[in-house]
């Protein structure tokens, strides 16, 4: 009885993840929102979400989790960002250090912002659980559009990203 159990357990996490790895998000297109968010780490995000700012499709761009060494001279810098666009448009966030405080620092950004509509960029493996952890924390009346930036596949990394994602939500329904 308990291995028929355990079993099941194990095909239903077995489909779960084939289904996860197969339908990951993808870019969210010419969506106009108040601000674009981007969570670090993955190649790829910082410089999508500049693209969305130069497209004029967000008015403001916040980069959680920069590592607190960074300056914005160096960002600048590295992203071929202007000093106008860096002095109008774009905060560095350097509280983060992992996916909820992530949550955590765009939540108080946005709000101290008064956005209404928020642009989501992260790697489309991080996709699901980035935006199921903000949109835990944030009021109703804050939309978030997810944008994903394609990645090339990596079997450890979705495994990793699966299970993490199980474990957020487990510990969203449990309340631990």
């Amino acid at each position: 009885m308990i291995l028929r159990f355990v079993a099941g357990l194990f095909l239903i996490w077995v489909f779960g993840f084939v289904w996860f790895a197969a339908s990951t998000p993808g870019p969210a297109g010419e969506v106009k929102t108040d601000a674009i968010v981007v969570a670090t780490g993955e190649a790829g995000r910082i410089q999508r979400g500049i693209e969305i700012l130069d497209r004029g499709l967000a008015q403001k761009m916040l980069v959680s989790g920069v590592n607190s060494d960074v300056t914005a001279e160096e960002f600048a810098t590295e992203f071929s960002v202007s000093r106008r666009q860096m002095n109008c448009c774009v905060d560095l966030g350097f509280e983060a250090t992992d996916t909820r405080s992530n949550a955590t620092e765009i939540l108080d950004w946005a709000k101290a912002n008064k956005h209404k509509t928020l642009r989501l960029v992260t790697s489309d493996w991080h996709m699901r659980r980035a935006a199921s952890e903000l949109e835990r924390l944030l009021p109703g009346s804050i939309v978030v559009v997810r944008d994903a930036v394609p990645t090339r596949f990596r079997v450890g990394t979705m495994l990793i990203e699966y299970n993490k994602l199980l474990a957020s939500e487990f510990v969203a329904l449990t309340g631990l």
